[in-house]
């Protein structure tokens, strides 16, 4: 009897603890199978957020030989050609790009360009040996506190049509160089030398002068 009762207490042991092993490796296989999947979501992500970022060279300044194209409106990433330019302005905003990889180097904001065709008689002699056919290009980013220069109106004092940032009324007259006619900007615009390339234009140097603010705005 006493085997008996043994036997059937072991049978039964034994049989309540299957279930529990059964489960136990049911919730192991589960997490197994959830950790995957989660890890599977979370390289999901990683992949999306790696995409979103900004191509490699598209923070540097310009380099010689990129083209240049529109930084806004309908022909926004078009290449600009000397066509594209009315005699006498308004000036045209734009970024450089690579034209190996095609990035646009529109990830600094400091890598914004103005671009103007003028006359070449009223250039000054600097300007002049910088500009093609006429067409000189500066940085769109006022000297004094960073702002975007984005008017092309008659100065505050002169009969000339200048760049002028509207944050603090610094203006800019590009036939000499984009030297500070009126307002506080501390010093005129980065020049950047220009080329034509098959009829679009083209960078063919560094900027001249420093880019960017002295102080915030």
């Amino acid at each position: 009897m006493a085997r008996a009762s043994f036997d059937t207490h072991s049978s039964s042991s034994e049989s309540a603890a299957e279930p529990d092993v059964d489960a136990g490796a049911e919730q192991t296989r589960r997490s197994v199978l959830f950790g995957a999947l989660a890890t599977t979501a979370c390289l999901g992500c990683s992949t999306k957020a790696r995409a979103g970022e900004d191509p490699p060279g598209s923070d540097e300044r310009p380099q010689k030989g990129d083209l240049l194209v529109f930084s806004e409106g309908d022909q926004e990433g078009k290449l600009i050609t000397a066509a594209d330019l009315k005699a006498g302005g308004p000036p045209v905003h734009a970024w450089p790009k690579d034209p190996t990889t095609s990035v646009v180097r529109s990830a600094s904001r400091l890598n914004e360009i103005l671009i103007i065709k003028l006359d070449p008689a009223d250039l000054d002699e600097k300007t002049r040996a910088r500009a093609v056919d006429g067409i000189i290009a500066y940085s769109a980013i006022c000297s004094h506190a960073g702002c975007p220069v984005t008017a092309w109106v008659k100065s505050d004092v002169g009969d000339k049509e200048v760049f002028k940032c509207m944050c603090h009324n610094s203006e800019f007259d590009p036939r000499a160089g984009a030297q500070v006619v009126f307002g506080p900007a501390p010093r005129r615009l980065a020049a950047l030398p220009l080329a034509l390339a098959d009829g679009s234009l083209s960078v063919a140097g560094n900027f001249m002068g420093k880019v960017g603010g002295t102080q915030p705005g």
